[in-house]
């Protein structure tokens, strides 16, 4: 049968599949348009499943707030150039609308929404997919719940978003630590929430790093000693290209090799356990203070050196942070 360019015009509105595709499945839909809509929701299926392991690295990040309830959701995809189409934005707002509307507190529950279309979420992203080309899916679903939530998407560029919560009305200062936390991406609120196994990973890499410096100080000492430049000799690379060109004698050579290794060994085995201790904890202190969101030094403030907790009681003696999340599509 004839396919009219107004039923074209229709099934696209309702499922933003391209011209090609929505008359396409009209026609062997016979024009039913219940059929030619789940034609194209099976060709998504199929372009999703033929693309499954495909890194989804770019998409989109939104937020938005209403009383008492904040969220943000990231709809990621392949390209840079499907992730700022408008309609792949306004798919991404929409299913935010209906998670905050809901008030749903788990992707899970958000991928069973039903849209104004009546299309489930889960249905609306396997369909966009069929449209693009490309593998898309839900990610990153965070919220807050109460009040005095300030949110924040970086630069409007729907890539990195915030949301930060005080324990009393603070709109401005809210959303400047909502800055704070984009940038400066802490991974806790304070030293006391940081997870026991990121203290414990943290401490030893600490250790294992303190351990290396100090070996590497001492064989740089006994290379000294023995009228051997340190720079020379740092790896096997250098040794053969300075060798080549004429620094090193193979005799010199030998010899850097010979200490370093009698050196390194030495020095490991009589390293002193308290200073490594010491200096491991210090380093893990160092991480707490630029990693604890309180903690941070302050980048929004007036110039004064401060962190985050010294520049809100600076504001009101009664202002704290309560909670944050933060949500990129960046590598960090």
């Amino acid at each position: 049968m004839a396919i009219s360019i107004d039923d074209i015009k229709k099934l696209r509105a309702m499922t933003g599949a391209g011209l090609a595709d929505v008359k396409k499945a009209l026609t062997e839909a016979d024009g039913d348009f219940d059929k030619a809509k789940e034609l194209l929701r099976e060709r998504g299926l199929a372009i999703a499943a033929k693309r499954s392991d495909r890194e989804t690295s770019n998409g989109c990040v939104l937020v938005k707030k209403v009383d008492g309830f904040a969220a943000m959701i990231a709809l990621k995809c392949e390209t840079d150039f499907v992730a700022n189409g408008a309609d792949f934005i306004a798919l991404t707002q929409s299913i935010l609308d209906k998670a905050v509307e809901a008030r749903c507190k788990t992707i899970d529950e958000v991928k069973e929404l039903t849209l104004a279309d009546g299309q489930k979420v889960q249905d609306a992203v396997t369909q966009r997919s069929g449209i693009t080309g490309e593998k898309m899916e839900l990610d990153g679903y965070l919220i807050l719940e109460g009040d005095n939530i300030e949110v924040y998407d970086h630069m409007n560029r729907h890539t990195l978003c915030t949301m930060v919560q005080t324990n009393i009305q603070a709109a401005d200062e809210g959303h400047k630590v909502a800055m704070q936390v984009a940038a400066m991406k802490p991974v806790a609120l304070n030293a006391e929430s940081v997870p026991q196994e990121i203290l414990d990973e943290e401490y030893k890499t600490a250790v294992e790093k303190t351990k290396l410096e100090q070996v590497e100080k001492y064989v740089e000492v006994v290379l000294k000693k023995a009228g051997i430049n340190p720079n020379l000799v740092d790896s096997e690379d250098h040794i053969e290209s300075n060798m080549a060109k004429g620094w090193l004698t193979q005799e010199q050579a030998d010899q850097a090799r010979k200490l370093k290794e009698e050196a390194a060994a030495e020095k490991a085995a009589n390293l002193p356990a308290q200073m490594i201790e010491n200096i491991a904890k210090g380093r893990v202190q160092k991480f707490l203070k630029e990693n604890c969101l309180v903690d941070q030094e302050f980048q929004f403030g007036d110039g004064d050196k401060m962190n985050v907790a010294e520049w809100l009681k600076k504001q009101n003696a009664e202002l704290k942070i309560v909670d944050f999340k933060r949500f990129t599509l960046a590598s960090e």
